[in-house]
């Protein structure tokens, strides 16, 4: 099954995909500005990555199409707490040229659509580095995500430590925002 957003299209990842994905995991300006990290992969550890992920039911892995220029991201809901009904959700778009044209806004409400209304999750959970103002404004502004607190000094990047903002938004949030911005209205 595909989700679908207003004018994006995420779809599950096929191996065609991981050169792209290797492109992103190995651009330093990327890697910067993500919770986490990445270390040097070549194209065989990522085809390696990816056959040992294709089954996994607690991690969603999706590629963000756009019609007019077809892959140019990805996004993912992990650690899918099924009793709990959460999970983590985090995105890439792997070109500058793709930003600021409503990609990110566009995912995120579609993987929030799929997540809440389909997989019947209470909360998503993410992280931001406080220096990343575009993911700032993305989730707690235009997507309704919420500061729910700064593990201080958690993430090691560019040889120096800096807060982790922890976000997060519940289903009957996105549903508040969905209802006042008919978001999904034609």
């Amino acid at each position: 099954m595909n989700i679908r957003g207003k004018f994006v299209l995420l779809r599950a990842m096929e191996e065609s995909d991981q050169d792209m994905l290797l492109e992103m995991i190995n651009d330093p300006e990327l890697e910067k500005l993500v919770v986490g990290y990445s270390l040097p992969s070549s194209r065989e550890q990522q085809m390696a990555w990816f056959r040992s992920n294709q089954n996994d039911m607690r991690n969603i892995r999706l590629v963000i199409c756009t019609e007019q220029d077809g892959p140019v991201g990805f996004a993912n809901i992990v650690n899918i707490d099924w009793k709990n009904r959460s999970a983590f959700h985090g995105m890439k778009i792997g070109s500058r040229k793709f930003q600021a044209k409503g990609i990110g806004a566009d995912t995120v409400m579609a993987v929030m659509r799929y997540a809440f209304e389909e997989l019947q999750l209470n909360r998503l959970d993410g992280a931001i580095l406080p220096y990343n103002e575009p993911s700032k404004k993305l989730y707690c502004g235009k997507c309704g995500w919420s500061i729910e607190g700064v593990r201080r000094r958690a993430v090691f990047k560019g040889n120096e430590f800096h807060d982790e903002i922890i976000v997060g938004i519940l289903r009957d949030e996105y549903y508040d925002l969905v209802n006042r911005t008919n978001y999904w209205s034609l």
